[in-house]
Parts: C-alpha cells; sequence; structure tokens
C-alpha cells in the first residue's frame, strides 16, 4: 500500500498541471452546490426573524401552548406532575431553542366571593373571581401596595392573595381585606395582601391579554398544589403551559425533525393525563418555511443545474485529457501484470485525495459565495445591504459530498474501463480514432434536441408552467425549467453541430483543395482525420458561452420587466393624495323623484321629498405650488383620475377612468416607455397642449365601437356633460389597465372649465437619491393634511430584499462568472495538453520544411475552425434560445395581464463581457503557439518512440 501511494504522489507530480486543474473544477463544483443550501437556510433565518417581528396575531413565532381542563371535577395529581415534567424538562430539551418567555398557570374554578366583613367591603355587589397561581410572576411585575404573598398558608389557614391594581379598583377590593371562597364544599379564608401591575405590558408572559385577569386572586404555586389541591383535594380546573422559543438560528436541517417533534407532543400530553392538548404551536409555520425552503432550494438548484453540469463537464473533460494522456502508461502496467484492482485504486486514491481537499476548502468558498448571493440586487450587480446570516449546515455538507462523489466518478469510471485494455487493444484502437462517438452513432444529440423542442411545445401550450417548482412573488416570475430546457437546447444543438461539421471540413476541403495554400491545407486535413478529439473543446464553448448569454438574458430580462411593471402600475416616482376640504351642497328631491342627474338624491329620499341630500361637494384646492420646491423633487404635476359614464354616438360604452393632466407637467414627471406606442408619446402630449378638448382613448373602447381620430365621445363628470375630440388611440398610459376598465387621457384644465373642481393626486418626480419622508414634515409645516403616499421606489426596494430574488440573480451572476472562469480555462488546459500531445507531429512538419510562420499559421487557423467556429456558434444559440424560450417567462399564473407588454433584453455590456474573454482567451492560445514553437527543438522532437 506504501508504494502505491509513493507511486501515486510521483504520478500527480508529473501531471501537475491536470491535478491542479481537476482540482480547481472540484473546488467551483462543491463551493457552488454548498452555496445554495447555505443561501436557503440563510434566508430561511431571514424569513423567521420578519415573522419574528410581523406576527399578526400578536404572538411570538415561536408560541406553544399546552392546556389542560378538567372535564369531570377530578384531577389526577400523579399524573398531573408526570405531564407537568414532560412538559417543563423533555419537550424544552426536545425543540432545543432557547425559551425567551415561559409561564405555567394553574386555576380553580370561578366562584362568588363574600367580605368576611361587610363594613369594610360593600357586600351587595356581586364578585365572581378564581384562584390561580402563576409561575414567574413575581418577576414580571412592579408592586403598587402591600406586600407579596407567602408560599405557605397561615397557621390559621388563611391564604394570602395578591390582584392587579386595576382589577381592584373595578371590583372596589382593597389591600388587607379578607373574602370568603367557596369551592369543593369548602369555603377557603383569602386575604389580599397585595397590588400590582405588569412591568411591561407588551411582554408574551401576558399572552393571555391583562383585560383577560382582572378576575384573579394570585396565590403561591406550593399554596395551590400542596394545600389546597393535595392536602384539601381541591381540584384543577384548567393547567396552561406557555412557552415562547427563540427560532433565529433555526436551520432547514432542523424543520422536519421538529415539525415531526410537535406532532407527537399533543399525543404524549393526552396520554399522560387525559383531557391535556396541545392548543397553540409553531408547526404550521415549520411547514411554511419547509415548504418555502424546500422551494428555494429546489428553484436555485434547479437555476444551478445547468452551470453545475458544465463544471463537471469541464473536470471530465481534463480527466479525459489526463487519461488519454496517461492511457498508454495504464495499458504497460496492465500488460505488465498490475491486476484491476491495483490500478482502479490509484486512480480512485487520487480522486478520493483531491476531492477530500475540495470538501475541506470548496464550503469556505462557497461560503463567500451565499454571501454574494445576498447581497445581489440585480445581475453582477451586488449591494451593500445587511448580511444574510448564512453558516454551515447538515444540508450544505451533503451537498459538498454529493458533488464530490459526482466528480470521483466521473474520473474514475473511465479509468476503469482503460484498465480493462492491454497494449495491443490500445495499438488497435488508435489505428481506429475515425471511429464516430457514442452519442452520434446512436443519435442521443437528435434525441436530445427532440426533447429540447417538445420543452418547447410543453412552454407554449402553457403546460409546463403549471409545474409547482418555480418562486412567485407579484413583481418577479421565474420557472426553473426555464433554465434546464434551454440548457438542454444549447446542449444538443451544440452535438448536432459536431455532427455536422466534418461533412463542412469535408465539403471544404473538396472545393478548395486544389488552391489553398499549405498551411490551410494541413489545417483542414489535420480537422478531417481528427476532428473526434477537438468535439470535448468544441462543445465545451457552445455550452459555457450559450448558457452565459441565455443566463445573461433571462436575468436583465426578468430584473428589467418585473421593474418595470411596478414603473408602470405608479406612472412615477411618488403619488401623493391630499386632503381636501369641502362644503356639501344639497338638493331638495322632488316628489316625481329627482331631476337630471340625481339619481343618488332622490334615491336617498325615497320619493318622499322630506329630507335634503348632498348632491356634491364644493372643493378648495390646497396649495399645489408649494410641492414643485420640496426637497428632492425635481418636477411635479397634477393628474386627476375619476371614474366617469361613457357615450360613443348615444351608445352607452359603460364606466371609464377619466384622467386629466397639464401636458408639459406630466410629460417631465410620468414615466412613457416609447417602444409602447405608435408614435413617441412625448408628441401625443404636444397634440394635446394644441388642442384642449383634445383626448386620447384606449384601444379596447376604440375596436369596439370603431372610433377614429377626429370622433366626439361624451362623458358625464360631475352631472355635467363633457364632450372631448378622439386625438389618437393608446392601447397604454402610465398606472391604467385597459383589461380592468377602458380609459381616456384629457386635459385637466378643459375638465376644470366644464366641471366644479375635483380632488386630484400629485405626481412627484424624485431625485435619484432624494428621500420620500424628508418631504412629508415640510408639508404638514405647510398646513396640507396628507391622506396617502405611495412610493414606486419602496416597492421597488421591498422587491429587491425578497430572498428568491436575491438567489435568482445571485446564482445567474455567479453562474455567469463561472461560465467566463471554465471557458477560459478549458481552452487553455485544452490546447496546452494538445500542443504536448503533438510535438513530434509538429517536428516532422518542422523537418519537412515548413516554417515556423506557416506552423503558426496552421496551428492558429485550428484554433479558428475550432474554438472560433465555437464561440460565434455559441453566442448565436444562445440568442436564439434566449428569443424562443424567454418570452414564456410572461405565462406564470400572476402575469397573465402583462402591462407593460413584455421585452426580452439583451443587454450590450454583457455581451461585450464575453466577447472581452473570447479576446483574451484567443491572445492566449496565440501565445501558447508561438511559445510552443519557439521552444521546439527539431532533433528532440524528430526521435524513435512513442508520442508523449
Amino acid at each position: 500500500m506504501t508504494a502505491l501511494i509513493r507511486f501515486l504522489f510521483r504520478k500527480m507530480w508529473n501531471t501537475r498541471w491536470m491535478t491542479l486543474s481537476t482540482l480547481a473544477g472540484l473546488f467551483v463544483a462543491v463551493a457552488f452546490t454548498t452555496s445554495i443550501p447555505m443561501y436557503a437556510d440563510g434566508a430561511l433565518k431571514r424569513v423567521v426573524s420578519q415573522s419574528l417581528q410581523d406576527n399578526s396575531e400578536g404572538l411570538p413565532a415561536g408560541s406553544m401552548l399546552i392546556r389542560y381542563q378538567s372535564t369531570d371535577g377530578k384531577t389526577d395529581l400523579e399524573s398531573f406532575r408526570n405531564v407537568d415534567q414532560y412538559i417543563r424538562e423533555e419537550i424544552k430539551s426536545d425543540i432545543g431553542f432557547p425559551v425567551e418567555v415561559s409561564q405555567r398557570s394553574l386555576t380553580l374554578r370561578s366562584s362568588e366571593v363574600s367580605p368576611e366583613d361587610p363594613t369594610k367591603v360593600d357586600a351587595s355587589r356581586t364578585r365572581k373571581l378564581s384562584i390561580a397561581s402563576f409561575e414567574g410572576l413575581k418577576e414580571q411585575v412592579e408592586m403598587a401596595g402591600g406586600k407579596w404573598f407567602a408560599d405557605t398558608s397561615d397557621s390559621d389557614g388563611t391564604i394570602q392573595a395578591v390582584m392587579m391594581e386595576e382589577a381592584l379598583f373595578r371590583s372596589d377590593l382593597h389591600v388587607g381585606d379578607v373574602l370568603l371562597y367557596s369551592i369543593a364544599g369548602e369555603t377557603l379564608r383569602v386575604k389580599i395582601v397585595g397590588a400590582f401591575k405588569p412591568a411591561d405590558d407588551n411582554n408574551p408572559y401576558w399572552y393571555q391579554g391583562l383585560e383577560g385577569l382582572m378576575n384573579y386572586l394570585y396565590v403561591a404555586d406550593p399554596v395551590l398544589l400542596e394545600d389546597l389541591s393535595a392536602k384539601r383535594g381541591i381540584p384543577i380546573q384548567i393547567a396552561s403551559w406557555y412557552s415562547a422559543f427563540d427560532l433565529r438560528e433555526i436551520q432547514t436541517s432542523q424543520l422536519s425533525p421538529l415539525s415531526n417533534k410537535l406532532s407527537r407532543i399533543d399525543i404524549e400530553v393526552y396520554k399522560k393525563l387525559k383531557d391535556t392538548r396541545l392548543e397553540l404551536s409553531f408547526a404550521e409555520m415549520l411547514n411554511d418555511f419547509r415548504r418555502d425552503s424546500i422551494q428555494l432550494q429546489t428553484m436555485l438548484f434547479t437555476l444551478a443545474a445547468p452551470m453545475i453540469a458544465m463544471v463537471f463537464y469541464f473536470i471530465t473533460m481534463n480527466t479525459q485529457q489526463a487519461l488519454e494522456k496517461q492511457r498508454s502508461d495504464i495499458a504497460v502496467l496492465r500488460s505488465r501484470g498490475a491486476s484491476t484492482r491495483q490500478i482502479f485504486m490509484l486512480f480512485l486514491l487520487e480522486g478520493a485525495l483531491l476531492g477530500l481537499v475540495a470538501l475541506v476548502v470548496g464550503p469556505l468558498f462557497g461560503w463567500f459565495m451565499a454571501k454574494s448571493i445576498g447581497s445581489a440586487s440585480g445581475f453582477l450587480h451586488f449591494v451593500d445591504r445587511k448580511a444574510i446570516p448564512v453558516g454551515f449546515s447538515i444540508d450544505g455538507v451533503l451537498a459538498g459530498v454529493a458533488a464530490v462523489i459526482v466528480a470521483i466518478a466521473a474520473t474514475v469510471i473511465p479509468a476503469l474501463v482503460f484498465t480493462r485494455t492491454s497494449i495491443v487493444d490500445y495499438k488497435r484502437q488508435m489505428a481506429r480514432g475515425d471511429r464516430k462517438p457514442f452519442w452520434q452513432k446512436w443519435f442521443i444529440d437528435v434525441l436530445l434536441l427532440g426533447v429540447a423542442g417538445y420543452g418547447w411545445y410543453l412552454f407554449n401550450e402553457r403546460q409546463m408552467v403549471t409545474f409547482k417548482t418555480g418562486m412567485t412573488t407579484d413583481q418577479l416570475n421565474v420557472q426553473p425549467f426555464l433554465f434546464f430546457v434551454p440548457a438542454l437546447s444549447i446542449f444538443a444543438a451544440g452535438l448536432v453541430f459536431l455532427r455536422l461539421f466534418p461533412l463542412l471540413l469535408k465539403l471544404f476541403n473538396l472545393l478548395w483543395q486544389r488552391i489553398l495554400p499549405v498551411p490551410f491545407y494541413l489545417t483542414l486535413t489535420q480537422l478531417s482525420r481528427s476532428s473526434k478529439s477537438y468535439y470535448p473543446l468544441m462543445i465545451l464553448l457552445v455550452l459555457t458561452l450559450g448558457l452565459g448569454v441565455y443566463n445573461s438574458s433571462a436575468a436583465r430580462t426578468i430584473g428589467l420587466n418585473s421593474e418595470e411593471r411596478i414603473m408602470y402600475k405608479y406612472g412615477t416616482d411618488v403619488i401623493v393624495q391630499t386632503v381636501w376640504e369641502g362644503t356639501p351642497e344639497f338638493k331638495q328631491p322632488t316628489k316625481q323623484g329627482g331631476g337630471n342627474g340625481g339619481g343618488g338624491g332622490s334615491g336617498g329620499g325615497g320619493g318622499q321629498g322630506e329630507r335634503p341630500t348632498p348632491t356634491k361637494f364644493n372643493y378648495n384646492e390646497p396649495p399645489f405650488e408649494v410641492f414643485r420646491t420640496l426637497p428632492g423633487v425635481e418636477h411635479a404635476a397634477r393628474v386627476l383620475q375619476t371614474k366617469s359614464s361613457m357615450t360613443v354616438s348615444g351608445k352607452t360604452a359603460g364606466q371609464a377612468t377619466i384622467m386629466g393632466i397639464d401636458n408639459v407637467d406630466f410629460a417631465r414627471v410620468g414615466w412613457l416607455r416609447k417602444d409602447m406606442y405608435q408614435i413617441n408619446p412625448y408628441k401625443y402630449l404636444e397634440w394635446m397642449g394644441q388642442v384642449p378638448e383634445g383626448a386620447f382613448i384606449s384601444s379596447n373602447v376604440a375596436k369596439k365601437f370603431g372610433l377614429k381620430r377626429g370622433d366626439m365621445v361624451q362623458t358625464v363628470i360631475q352631472e355635467q356633460t363633457v364632450e372631448f375630440i378622439i386625438l389618437d388611440i393608446l392601447p397604454y398610459w402610465p398606472s391604467l389597465y385597459p383589461d380592468q376598465a377602458p380609459f381616456l387621457i384629457a386635459n385637466l384644465g378643459y375638465i376644470y372649465d366644464q366641471v366644479p373642481l375635483i380632488p386630484y393626486d400629485v405626481w412627484l418626480k424624485m431625485e435619484p437619491d432624494a428621500k420620500v419622508q424628508d418631504i412629508i414634515p415640510v408639508l404638514q409645516k405647510e398646513g396640507i393634511e396628507l391622506a396617502s403616499i405611495n412610493s414606486m421606489r419602496s416597492e421597488l426596494t421591498t422587491q429587491s430584499k425578497h430572498p428568491a430574488r436575491g438567489g435568482v440573480f445571485g446564482i445567474l451572476s455567479l453562474g455567469f462568472l463561472v461560465t467566463i472562469i471554465v471557458s477560459l480555462s478549458g481552452y487553455i488546459l485544452f490546447w496546452f495538453f494538445n500542443l504536448s500531445r503533438r510535438v513530434v507531429q509538429i517536428g516532422i512538419l518542422r523537418a519537412m520544411g515548413l516554417s515556423r510562420k506557416q506552423l503558426t499559421g496552421m496551428l492558429l487557423l485550428e484554433q479558428i475552425f475550432t474554438a472560433g467556429l465555437s464561440i460565434g456558434l455559441g453566442i448565436g444559440i444562445g440568442k436564439l434560445a434566449s428569443l424562443l424560450f424567454l418570452p414564456f417567462l410572461q405565462t406564470t399564473d400572476n402575469s397573465t395581464n402583462q402591462v407593460p407588454p413584455f421585452r426580452v433584453v439583451f443587454e450590450a455590456a454583457d455581451t461585450n463581457r464575453l466577447y472581452i474573454v473570447v479576446g483574451v482567451m484567443m491572445t492566449i492560445g496565440v501565445a501558447l503557439l508561438i511559445t510552443h514553437i519557439r521552444r521546439l527543438k527539431v532533433h528532440q522532437a524528430v526521435k524513435l518512440g512513442e508520442e508523449r
């Protein structure tokens, strides 16, 4: 075994560059796979923390309540002690999280109490109180009078009790009063020795609410348990155990076991003490967390799967090159007596050693990757925000181990095949190097392309989007299959191209072989005879660059469309609604039921004419110019939105939204995307300034009634008929949705000329770094009362902090960077080892008279024909896949009414980054060629022996 290990280290040293490249691939694979569970854990902790703050019921998210209520008037004290010990010790130990607050309360049956001395206490008043003991009560209150109760009864059997100060006041009792409490055939003498008030009314200790604790006489635990229950046989009516656990450090791996433990509690407590039940727990919340965590991890792993597969392919390609380099050595060892087991163990030990190193170091880098994912607010855009609490977890370790096992299997299995090959078999296979790969022989490439086409068909028929593995928020829609299927289509298209590649070379050679220069001819001959050896590099480049283009376009498309949906929804940065003061105007209904436009008033009077009803309000307009001078405000505009009935050619067109605007101001504040309209939208606004009564109408109404430019429409606003001339027909307008209600855009000044003032909103265009809260005190100082403020930027910020959004953009951003690294590394390593294997061939060509310049040109042409063609094809296939698949992002459930129209985005900066990488790759490749040829010594290259 020692000799085997020594031989292993010598072999790894002799192929150190290949060993290091394989280790780097393993390192990236482990880091990538471990970062996803780490991020999911951190996202879960953030969600838990938010739940702790936003719990709608007012109780902490980790609240648990177990309650016993006697139904037969008896309490088995031995069973009670068993369940009490189980709840207070075993349950808290099993859950394993810190307890923030706990309370055990014991209550006897309530009874009407009477004063022992009627001269001191009003005996005519009915008082119904309950004796109770609350564990830890003393630490939660402040004394308001008297003293605290004793832990035992007095020598005469008197029980000392305290009450809430407010309860004493309500019951007209005082400290020092003695009450007679009848229960279970006995009359207890209870003396009120003190009064208290809660130290913190909002403490979860008071989970019952203070109002429900007013009718309690609080006594010591030993008094109630030992004296009253054990000695006097008075049964406990109700016992409650409440605990609030701190779940902020919960991990995804703990969700399922903890949920199972909670489900057993109800069974166990009932078994130990009848009529004891788990009334409140966080089991449902855990199930929600587990569902969200599984959904998030599934989505992220599916998004990352193509990139992880690409890394594994990179590892496999490197391994194949290493094995090809060592194949003759394996064959020689096999022929000289080495067993298959020994050679297999050699490669297994190498893979295990590299995997162990990657498993130790990889998760550390995966931790930084998870942090980067958490800080992503867009594609390749990382911001400095409150860090997600990322930590190492069991799920992360298991993911890393799985990645290592897969990578080792990809390394060892081909070696196992090679160990069964003798030197004779190896030479025979070398002589048959032009045989087709198995995937071409069995048409696997065509099959994969068919599967990808079927996936596109399912997306087109809206069947694939029903799978519940996606992540959906109000503004972000992601189906992981929209990343898996396109990756498959890019891979399949690359394989199909490789099937056609030799045919193209032969056709080109056949057409131009008589006139081609010698380097060109040699290049085509080399590629035609050994095209199979270039397939790994070519498919790697097609896959990496195709995925890079697709993922970058997908991220830009998701981000831009989700943001533009919010921008269209608001229409501007900030919408301010102010409170308008108005005086009602009354109209006396007639006996006939009212006049024109007074349906609301006459209906209210019922046709009796007895009570005048307001028909409209006369409003006073708040000062508008103040808004133009607010801090951080660039521009302000008045925007009126009101509902109105519309009439076209005497026919009712139903309810419509009338928007009145000042065209110049609106042009400065409104969000207008130019490609949504047939002409520049600012041209529309210019037309409105030229025609006061002009208006724009939504296309759905225009299509229904056949409206054209110049037609008239009538609306009824404030009981006044207003006529408009149609200037043009629009499909969209900021903040208006034609599918919900038709709209009409008109001049605000023209509307106010026809009807009394109606309250309008104020739209504000803010400076880039301005804050909305800064304008509130200024408006209050000016005496302007605010009804509401809606900020587009606030919703965009909230959206950017969504854990799923950060996960999507983080994975795609890191995947893009990994794509660049893998493509660059794979290209350099492939050409390094390719040139190393061809020393004899290049030496012979040099000895035959080819100059260094011709050799360099020949090898450079090889790079252009293989790498250059693959690079162009990868970028082209990536863009084609984007155009084919990304439009399906809008077919998810909550985006059926996609406004504004969905569009696929290609960011020039992303493509430029790929071009820069390509340029660096080609430059390094040329440098390798020149360096290799300059160092070539013909007398050492042309020699007898094997080509190494």
